[in-house]
């Protein structure tokens, strides 16, 4: 088994997808937020499912219909940094 570490931009990310589904669904928020942390833990284990990366190094893990998490990974650690709607380009553009 691999060591998961979250990135401050990841824990960040899920804050912001968390506040904003809020809005609409407290409940669904949280169930959201449990779920992207069960998700990205859940890649300590090799075999867990998971897509190469749309930027070479990455790799992608779809936690959600509607958000991806991207990782780093080596035979060791799997580095999450960040997570973002489908819809959001990754890296972002400059």
């Amino acid at each position: 088994m691999r060591e998961v570490r979250k990135t401050e931009r990841f824990l960040a990310d899920v804050e912001d997808i968390v506040a904003f589904v809020a809005r609409d669904n407290v409940q669904a928020a949280l169930d959201l937020e449990a779920l992207l942390h069960t998700q990205a833990d859940q890649l300590a284990n090799p075999n867990f499912p998971r897509r190469r990366g749309r930027v070479p190094g990455t790799w992608e893990l779809v936690a959600h219909p509607n958000y991806v998490v991207v990782l780093q990974q080596t035979p060791k650690v799997v580095t999450v940094l960040a997570v973002l709607h489908v819809a959001r380009q990754f890296p972002p553009a400059r």
